[in-house]
């Protein structure tokens, strides 16, 4: 099972997307404080739908109570920032990885990076353009992983709700 991991996360809407897409990929998200919302604030519900209730959400206290609960993330934990040297689509992801993100406004800090510095990973932009949307991101990433993984447990195949495929 894949894992997202949030620094800090500041727009409530944005944690809301993010919360959907993990329940619509049978992803853990894992939250690190402070949030800059209340997580019952209606535009976190809004935006995750009626999904919520579904959502598998963890909140820590910190970066540090949150790898001293999660132990099993050590040599899994790839963290996204616009200040990485290589392009997170260089890596491969095992079916169990820890995404993470920082805060909207600030990225995740220069000193747990430089502590990670070998599973730091970004997504590639046009010059100076400092970052793309957080739920964006989540979903950019953690596609990639799910695709490496041959998207295991995901539905692959829909169907029309009122006519049939020709073939």
């Amino acid at each position: 099972m894949m894992n997202i991991v949030l620094l800090e996360p500041e727009m409530p809407a944005n944690t809301g997307n993010i919360g959907r897409t993990c329940v619509a990929t049978g992803t853990r998200l894992h939250l690190i404080e402070p949030l800059g919302f209340r997580i019952n604030d209606k535009t976190v519900k809004r935006a995750g739908l009626d999904y919520w209730d579904d959502l598998d959400v963890t909140i820590y206290d910190d970066f540090k109570d949150f790898l001293e609960k999660n132990p099993q993330c050590a040599g899994k934990l790839y963290m996204f920032t616009t200040k990485a040297k290589h392009s997170y689509s260089d890596v491969s992801y095992p079916e169990d990885a820890w995404l993470m993100f920082g805060k909207e406004s600030a990225g995740i800090p220069e000193e747990i990076l430089v502590e990670y510095e070998d599973f730091c990973v970004r997504i590639p932009m046009m010059g100076e353009i400092r970052s793309l949307n957080l739920s964006n991101s989540v979903a950019i990433a953690l596609y990639e992983a799910l695709r490496q993984n041959d998207f295991e447990q995901l539905n692959k195949q829909g169907d029309l709700h009122r006519l049939h495929w020709k073939k």
